[in-house]
């Protein structure tokens, strides 16, 4: 769909600026605009605030920015105004729901700039971050109501905005009457060449036996905000009940120096599996698709993660805590197997059961990966662009119908 637009996206992942002009980024961001540019934009600029740390993420990478996909300004967003939007004769802001952006909705109607807002986190997830971040009460008590302040802020934003895309269930429940065009999607970044096939899952699955060790898969940042500090509570829980397993981590973070000495103190490395950080989709995704039984996902809050849709891209079924983004993506795909929040034991047994039941595995695979196959980078991305394009259409015929208004209201005055 080719289009002549502008558009301008404002990034809260913050910039690191290097020498000799080059910074660093993530692997998703630089796909997400190289897909964009198959839409053939006239021009795309993402505008970052900068930092002097890492960004924390798997995926972080150097990149020349000479020889990246977009023009990259950092700037602060406080700095963002209609003037700063009209000079770069911006057709769209796509900004995304947060403090640092929460004004943008009001510059973007200054400027008469459709904007649209992308939102990912409810207030009930941001207040579960908050409280497996914080151990102090008193600041956790702060950091809640602060929350409860920026929500008032942000449902106004929506509201303001021209239109609304959601990345998961929690956020489109939540948001979607508050904006005239919202839109519902889940965030991927896997095309439809690296899907799993049904014959890959044959292949995977053909030893179904319980005697067979149940290889079971956590994938992201080693954080608690992620669950991780409870990976190994359910490794610990599944040797005791004498359940033949392995558990392969792979990822970096916090507690991944803890995660080596408890496995170590605990005697785990025969059967629990540290990866590091391997290269997505030369070694991680094949590895995945040849090999994984079953994704445990601890995650104690619902941010709505690209890893649901990414493992059930492998063929592999998900047992998880019944945070909301896992609990909407479940019952929306019929797939996985939600336990209660912050109960390892629970996982742990339930995962038992399921080493006993290798044949609902293998079947909730395949429903996993039909799933997925409807929810590919491609098809999320399309449907993204459309809804971007109809947002600058109707700004632009709104446009158009008040400046024919005002002349007409002025060949009266003069008539």
């Amino acid at each position: 769909m080719p289009t002549n637009s502008n558009l301008t996206i404002l990034q809260p992942l913050q910039a690191k600026l290097l020498p000799n002009g080059q910074v660093l980024l993530t692997r998703k961001l630089i796909e997400a605009v190289e897909e964009l540019n198959n839409y053939r934009y006239r021009s795309i600029t993402v505008m970052m605030e900068e930092t002097q740390e890492d960004n924390g993420n798997i995926d972080q990478k150097i990149f020349n920015i000479n020889e990246l996909p977009f023009k990259l300004e950092v700037i602060s967003f406080d700095q963002i105004t209609p003037a700063l939007l009209q000079k770069h004769k911006t057709s769209l802001v796509l900004a995304v729901l947060g403090y640092r952006q929460n004004q943008i909705a009001k510059v973007c109607r200054l400027a008469g700039v459709p904007c649209i807002y992308v939102s990912e986190y409810t207030l009930k997830t941001r207040q579960q971050i908050a409280t497996v971040t914080t151990s102090n009460p008193i600041i956790r008590l702060r950091k809640m109501l602060w929350e409860q302040n920026q929500e008032m802020k942000q449902r106004k934003a929506i509201a303001m905005a021209d239109g609304l895309q959601c990345n998961g269930t929690p956020t489109y429940e939540a948001y979607k009457g508050l904006n005239r065009n919202p839109l519902f999607f889940f965030d991927t970044r896997i095309s439809e060449d690296m899907l799993a096939t049904e014959a890959e899952i044959e292949k995977r699955t053909e030893n179904s036996s319980p005697d067979k060790p149940l290889r079971l898969l956590f994938s992201g940042r080693l954080i608690k905000m992620k669950g991780a500090d409870h990976l190994l509570s359910v490794a610990q829980e599944l040797k005791q009940m004498k359940v033949n397993f392995e558990m392969f981590i792979s990822g970096a973070g916090d507690l991944e120096k803890t995660m080596h000495e408890t496995i170590a103190a605990n005697q785990l490395h025969n059967c629990v599996k540290m990866l590091g950080v391997p290269d997505f989709k030369t070694e991680f995704f094949p590895f995945v698709k040849q090999n994984i039984d079953l994704f445990v996902c601890c995650h104690r809050q619902g941010d709505p993660s690209c890893t649901y849709i990414e493992t059930m891209s492998c063929g592999v079924p998900i047992v998880g805590y019944a945070n909301e983004a896992f609990e909407g993506i479940s019952a929306m795909s019929e797939t996985g197997w939600v336990v209660p929040m912050n109960q390892p034991k629970l996982m742990a047994k339930k995962i038992a059961e399921l080493s006993q039941n290798r044949e609902a595995i293998k079947s909730m695979s395949f429903k996993s990966l039909k799933f997925a196959q409807q929810h590919t980078f491609e098809n999320t991305f399309k449907a993204r662009v459309e809804h971007m394009q109809q947002v600058i259409a109707y700004s632009r015929r709104a446009n158009q119908a008040t400046e024919s208004q005002l002349s007409d209201d002025t060949n009266q005055i003069f008539a």
